[in-house]
C-alpha cells in the first residue's frame, strides 16, 4: 500500500486501513510518501494509527516530517537533497521485498519492536522469545528446514568456550574455528556458566573474543529444528540466555569482534558496555529470511544502540553494514 495523503490515515478508529493495510492481504509493507503533512493534531492522531497497522511501515521523504511522524514508523528512508538520493528508493525496494517474502515474521518484528522499545530489558527479552518460539512453528520456518535438509550438527569435541583468568580479567574466547564459532546449545550454556561467576564477583571485568575467521556466525544453523517443542524453546532461552548473561554484567564487560558478525554474533556482544571491531568486521542480521527473527537478543541490544528504525532495516532486509557503518550508528564503541 502507498500512502501519499496523509489525510487517508484519520478516521475514529484506523480499523478500516488496518485491515486494507494487513499482511494477511497483502504482502507488503505500508509505504508514507506524504505530499504534504497536516497541521500536528492530525500528524499525532496519524501516528497513533500508523503505530498499530497489521503491517510494516516505511516513511520515505522530507527529512523535515514532524518527529511524531517519525518515530511512529517502523523503517525510516528519508533524503537530504532534492531529487532524493536514488539509495533512499533502493532501500525502500529493499524492504518491500523482504516483507514481499517473510510477510509474517516481517510483521512480528516490527511489532515487537514497537513495543520492547521503552520496556525495560527483561520484558523486552521475554516478549522476543515468546515471539520467536511462535516462529518456530510457522510455515515459513518448516519450509526453510526443508530447503537447508537434514541438520549435520556435531557437538563440540573440547569446552566451546575456553577461558583464561589473569588477575581481575577473565578473557572467554569461542572456540569453535572449524564452524565459524556458530553458537549451539554447548556454547549458550558455556557462555552462561562464565558469566554467572562474573556477575557473583563485583571487581572482575571479562573479555570475549571468537578465535579462527570471526567472532561468530551466529546460531548454529545445523542444530536449528532439533528442539520441537515451541513452549520448551521459550522455556529454554529464558532459562539460558547469554546476552541477558551479559547485560547483567555489562559495565564490566567487554566484546572484541572481528570478520562477519551474524545473527547471534551481533546480538550478544551489543549487550557489553563496551564493542571493539577489527576494520573489517561487517554486521548483519539473516533470521527474517527464514521465517524467524533474531532470537539471541537482537530486538532489543540492538535497538538500544542504533535506534528501532535502523534495527528493523538491518533486521528485515538482512543487509551487511562494515565497521565504519556501524561506528556512526553506534552498534561498535570503537574499531582497532
Amino acid at each position: 500500500m502507498h500512502i501519499s495523503d496523509l489525510s487517508l490515515v484519520l478516521g475514529p478508529s484506523g480499523y478500516e486501513l488496518g485491515e486494507e493495510a494487513s499482511v494477511v492481504h497483502s504482502a507488503l509493507p505500508v509505504l508514507i510518501e506524504p505530499r504534504s503533512v497536516p497541521d500536528d493534531q492530525s500528524v499525532i492522531a496519524a501516528a497513533r494509527v500508523l503505530r498499530r497497522l497489521p503491517a510494516p511501515t516505511v516513511l520515505v521523504g522530507d527529512p523535515s516530517f514532524p518527529p511524531e511522524l517519525v518515530r511512529a514508523v517502523d523503517v525510516c528512508l528519508t533524503s537530504i537533497v532534492d531529487p532524493p538520493d536514488p539509495w533512499v528508493r533502493a532501500g525502500a525496494d529493499d524492504v518491500i521485498e523482504a516483507v514481499r517474502r517473510e510477510p509474517l515474521a516481517a510483521l512480528s518484528l516490527v511489532v515487537l519492536l514497537r513495543n520492547t522499545e521503552k520496556t525495560d530489558v527483561w520484558s523486552a527479552v521475554a516478549q522476543e522469545s515468546s515471539t520467536y518460539a511462535m516462529l518456530l512453528g510457522s510455515a515459513s520456518f518448516k519450509e526453510w528446514l526443508l530447503r537447508r535438509g537434514p541438520g549435520k550438527y556435531r557437538a563440540p569435541a573440547h569446552p566451546p568456550v575456553r577461558a583464561e583468568r589473569g588477575g581481575d580479567v577473565l578473557k572467554l574466547t569461542l572456540d569453535r574455528p572449524e564452524v565459524r564459532n556458530a553458537i549451539d546449545s554447548a556454547t549458550r550454556d558455556a557462555l552462561v556458566e562464565h558469566l554467572m561467576l562474573v556477575s557473583v564477583e563485583p571487581n572482575l571485568k571479562v573479555e570475549i573474543r571468537g578465535s579462527g575467521t570471526c567472532f561468530s556466525a551466529g546460531g548454529d544453523r545445523e542444530e536449528f529444528g532439533e528442539v520441537r517443542d515451541p513452549a520448551l524453546a521459550h522455556a529454554v532461552r529464558l532459562t539460558r540466555h547469554p546476552g541477558m548473561a551479559l547485560h547483567d554484567v555489562a559495565s564490566r564487560a567487554t566484546c572484541y569482534v572481528h570478520g562477519p558478525c551474524v545473527g547471534a554474533g551481533v546480538e550478544i556482544p551489543g549487550f557489553a558496555s563496551s564493542v571493539v571491531a577489527d576494520p573489517s568486521t561487517t554486521f548483519s542480521l539473516p533470521e527474517v529470511g527464514m521465517g524467524l527473527i533474531p532470537g539471541a537478543g537482537g530486538t532489543v541490544s540492538i535497538p538500544r544502540r542504533v535506534g528501532r528504525q535502523r534495527a528493523a532495516w538491518l533486521a528485515l532486509t538482512g543487509s551487511t553494514i562494515d565497521s565504519d557503518t556501524a561506528l556512526s550508528w553506534g552498534l561498535v564503541d570503537r574499531i582497532e
